[in-house]
């Protein structure tokens, strides 16, 4: 049989009035509706008649720094695609949800409800949250270290996967005659016993549409790949060049093959922010009456955040000190992803402090485009087909007009190349991405999880992997 063409997978990544921080102050957002229900399912709507595997929500439990000066409030992930999902029929639904703050049982249970109500179109992007204040939020005195959440991390979704597989794909008979609703020998205790988590029963409804919600993952240190070659299944990235793409992806992909997973497993979309326009002068123009709209207080501050490089407003028309990027690593070897690319933005571009300020105020560190339909599409068929990516977190930087702007002209252009579908060719998100249904690891005694059980003195392979030291992309892509 002839394998049918590789197709780019696009997902949209909703931030409230859009991913530039300025986008707030255009006349062409609506800041206003950011709280409500309408406003995200017009979104999603758009991104359904486009074709896009899913729409996303990054989250974090704490009320992000600058609220004075950008849109940083939001609504609750899960809650708020539950609302989309009653408003749509194919798109994918992914939610943020941390690993530090939530309990698995429960957040097992939310997800694996979206799952069902949605017919199969869940996603969790695992987080182990960063913030120092969001430990506050949850009674505790300080935020657990790196070491200590990632190993938690690793428990989390091994105890995750396993409640959502407690129950094997026929353990419900609805069988009236006899009056047996399921089989009792189908339905299993999970009996986790790790160092960080402990869990004894079974889950308390059956195995989802997609077998279980898809598993994605954000980030590009050392650990967060160890992380995301065991488990994702979608991988959120930011890169600026071509090849730091391409070194990443290849990685990745060997890590996977290592683990036994083949490449296709796990899928890698980075982002990016497109400007678009009838001409490239006209979308450079659209960009600089966006970054004209900037606050500095604002960028400097998210400037720390992002590396924990700090400057100030006396530096704003200097150059951006090279020396205090000096040990940020790259791309294959490094413990703080988005401080290699904001150095490797001020190696390459030698911008002043302003000028910095202004190349992440469009996207944080992702990539941005400025140009015609054409071009925007001309950097996306390159880096898909040239082993940099397998589709594109697609991050507009307005909304909703940036959304509309590339689903009426880009997308038909990808199309009229062979790079996109012209329509769903299936109902669940994993049909979208092109990633198997995973089978119940309790469907067999040789699938059977109980060897790799621990006691509260020890741990597996999996925790060691992410928890040698300092780990950190498994954070959100949020400002």
């Amino acid at each position: 049989m002839t394998r049918p063409p590789r197709q780019l997978s696009l997902n949209l990544f909703i931030h409230p009035a859009g991913h530039h921080e300025a986008a707030w102050r255009h006349p062409d957002t609506q800041p206003e509706r950011i709280f409500t229900a309408d406003f995200y399912t017009e979104l999603a709507r758009t991104a359904e008649a486009a074709t896009f595997d899913a729409v996303f929500f990054a989250d974090g439990p704490v009320l992000h720094d600058g609220v004075e000066f950008n849109s940083v409030g939001r609504l609750e992930p899960l809650l708020t695609l539950a609302s989309i999902a009653a408003a749509t029929e194919r798109i994918g639904l992914v939610a943020t949800a941390s690993t530090t703050f939530y309990d698995p049982y429960n957040l097992a249970r939310l997800f694996s409800t979206l799952d069902h109500l949605s017919n199969g179109r869940a996603g969790w992007n695992i987080v182990t949250t960063a913030s120092e204040d969001a430990a506050r939020n949850f009674g505790l005195d300080s935020h657990p270290d790196h070491v200590e959440r990632y190993a938690r991390a690793a428990e989390f979704v091994e105890v995750v996967t396993r409640l959502w597989d407690s129950w094997e794909d026929d353990a419900v008979l609805i069988d009236r005659a006899s009056g047996r609703y399921a089989d009792p020998a189908k339905i299993h205790d999970v009996a986790f016993r790790g160092k960080h988590l402990r869990v004894e029963g079974a889950f308390n409804a059956a195995r989802s549409p997609q077998g279980h919600p898809v598993l994605v993952q954000a980030g590009a240190s050392n650990e967060g790949r160890a992380f995301a070659s065991r488990y994702a299944e979608a991988i959120f990235t930011a890169h600026q060049r071509l090849a730091d793409a391409q070194a990443f992806y290849a990685d990745i992909k060997a890590g996977a093959e290592a683990l036994g997973r083949s490449r296709d497993a796990v899928k890698i979309l980075p982002g990016i922010s497109p400007f678009i326009a009838s001409t490239e002068d006209e979308a450079r123009a659209l960009e600089r009456e966006f970054n004209e709209l900037t606050v500095p207080e604002y960028g400097l501050r998210q400037l720390e955040k992002l590396t924990g490089v700090r400057l100030d407003h006396a530096q704003l028309d200097g150059p951006v000190p090279a020396e205090l990027f000096a040990d940020a690593g790259d791309v294959t070897d490094n413990s703080r992803s988005r401080l290699q690319v904001v150095a490797g933005i001020v190696e390459r571009e030698q911008p002043t402090v302003r000028g910095l300020l202004h190349r992440l105020a469009g996207a944080r560190g992702h990539r941005v485009v400025a140009g015609t339909p054409g071009q925007v599409a001309d950097t996306i068929e390159e880096w898909f087909t040239q082993g940099a990516a397998d589709g594109f977190n697609v991050m507009p930087p307005y909304l909703p007009g940036g959304l509309d702007d590339f689903a009426d002209h880009v997308v038909p252009i990808l199309r009229e190349r062979g790079l996109f579908r012209t329509e769903y060719e299936g109902t669940t998100l994993r049909d979208h991405l092109g990633l198997e249904r995973p089978a119940s690891q309790y469907a067999s005694p040789a699938a059977d999880p109980a060897p790799a059980l621990r006691d509260a003195s020890g741990t597996d392979a999996a925790s060691d992997a992410v928890g040698q030291e300092e780990a950190r992309t498994a954070e959100p892509v949020l400002a």
